[in-house]
């Protein structure tokens, strides 16, 4: 009979230890996924061929498209990559959120933005059309012009669903972050930055804006997940 205890005290213990493993690499995970996603995303438009500030302009995508096309294909794969790396990041905060107490804004915010960022992702692919024709010595302006009434109405309603999804979150965090987490107000500020960046129609505001107003939302709530692991809920009448 004692046996059987040991046993049964052993198998207790490694399923409280697998329980307890588990949720530190879900908690790593998330810290991990706020550290590195506007980061990728940062770098991705840096390192996007510079075309100009204002609003977008055909006849500059196909000059950088023509002049550098590794460089601009590189660029648009990591914005891809960047885009589902942001997903990922949502759905980690979503899942922060949740356990803090956040039952409503972020789980209604979480569809908007998959929704949006969706979207996002496939305007790099649009823009390969203009590297396939520098590639193969076609008309690089007439390629760009041929997608961009398609490439127009999927980059508004993507930066309209992220908009609404990104403040939807914004409003999460303010909700159950500043309080008990002491999440700076700050980051607040910037979710709704990103949010507005989306909606812009202006290189400039997609490209710079955007990226860092990401770094400084999500930043400073990857180290609250980092101090905070098991999130501390907050209880509502």
């Amino acid at each position: 009979m004692s046996g059987e205890r040991i046993m049964s005290t052993v198998a207790t213990e490694a399923r409280n230890l697998d329980h307890d493993m588990s949720l530190t690499v879900r908690e790593r995970s998330r810290v991990a996924i706020l550290a590195v996603a506007p980061l990728v995303l940062l770098v991705a438009f840096v390192a996007h061929p510079y075309i100009g500030v204002g609003p977008p302009d055909e006849a500059a995508v196909a000059r950088a498209a023509a002049a550098n096309p590794f460089r601009w294909g590189i660029s648009h794969l990591m914005v891809g990559v960047a885009s589902a790396s942001l997903l990922l990041a949502f759905l980690a905060i979503r899942s922060y959120l949740r356990e803090a107490g956040d039952d409503r804004w972020s789980a209604l915010s979480l569809p908007f933005v998959i929704v949006g960022g969706t979207l996002y992702a496939i305007l790099p692919g649009m823009e390969f059309a203009a590297l396939a024709a520098a590639e193969t010595g076609g008309d690089v302006l007439a390629a760009q012009a041929a997608v961009e009434p398609w490439f127009i109405p999927v980059i508004v309603t993507s930066g309209v669903a992220s908009a609404i999804g990104i403040m939807g979150f914004a409003k999460g965090v303010s909700t159950v972050g500043v309080g008990a987490l002491g999440v700076p107000r700050f980051v607040i500020v910037a979710f709704g930055a990103m949010a507005v960046a989306r909606i812009v129609p202006l290189t400039g505001v997609q490209f710079y804006v955007q990226p860092v107003a990401a770094v400084i939302a999500m930043w400073p709530l990857a180290y609250t997940m980092w101090r905070y692991p098991n999130a501390i809920r907050v209880e509502r009448g």
